[in-house]
């Protein structure tokens, strides 16, 4: 039987090789009572806290740094959580993948609905789009995994440390800028974005032809 190798993220971005060595050189600071089942379940508090937060942004849009404070948080958080299983020896290896990755789902739906309140409503549907070309990624992502038995997390260099800190800079945008003059981008980012995801689509695809190819011919 194949060894699960859910844990084991397939992303050779100079970003994960960054992320590595801090992770590394830090992880022992993590306090011991803090396991890693704690720190995958907080982002439950950091998906409330984007939507809260985006409601306030209604009536002050400042309240965007406080959002950012949250994808921040978040992306600590699902940076330290499997790597202080596997550091303390703790991990719940097929439990963590599960959990992780459904509660990244719900942080990024939680983002796209704190969005919703404050931005146009001509906006919304391109954010109902790019929020459903988000998801495509993710589900790519596992259906690619259940064919390969790899867990590729980046796409033509792009992966989630990047996701998140384009929606800091998107705030950050926000903030200075205003609501009306950024969002007339947003049907644009859409548009790039369902490009990019038929471009990973068609590789995704044409790999797994391969591995099928292979298995024919092995059969034959």
């Amino acid at each position: 039987m194949e060894k699960f190798a859910g844990d084991v993220k397939v992303d050779n971005s100079w970003v994960i090789r960054l992320e590595n060595r801090i992770v590394q050189k830090t992880i022992r600071f993590v306090p011991r009572w803090l396991e890693t089942y704690h720190l995958t379940m907080m982002t439950i508090v950091w998906s409330l806290g984007v939507i809260f937060f985006g409601f306030l942004a209604v009536s002050d849009i400042r309240w965007l740094w406080t959002s950012s404070l949250m994808i921040f948080l978040q992306y600590v958080t699902d940076l330290y959580d499997g790597k202080v299983g596997k550091h303390r020896k703790t991990g719940l290896i097929k439990w963590g993948y599960y959990m992780d990755h459904f509660l990244d789902f719900v942080f990024l739906s939680c983002i796209f609905a704190g969005y919703y309140f404050f931005l146009p409503a001509e906006a919304s549907i391109y954010l109902f789009g790019l929020m459903a070309v988000c998801a495509g990624f993710m589900v790519n992502s596992f259906l690619s995994f259940a064919a390969t038995n790899k867990f590729k997390i980046e796409f033509l260099s792009m992966g989630p440390t990047q996701a998140r800190f384009g929606m800091i800079a998107a705030n950050t945008l926000f903030i200075f800028a205003g609501v009306e003059a950024p969002a007339k981008f947003i049907p644009i980012a859409f548009f790039i974005s369902v490009a990019v995801l038929a471009i990973v689509v068609f590789s995704t695809q044409k790999e797994i032809w391969a591995l099928d190819m292979e298995e024919k011919e092995r059969r034959l």
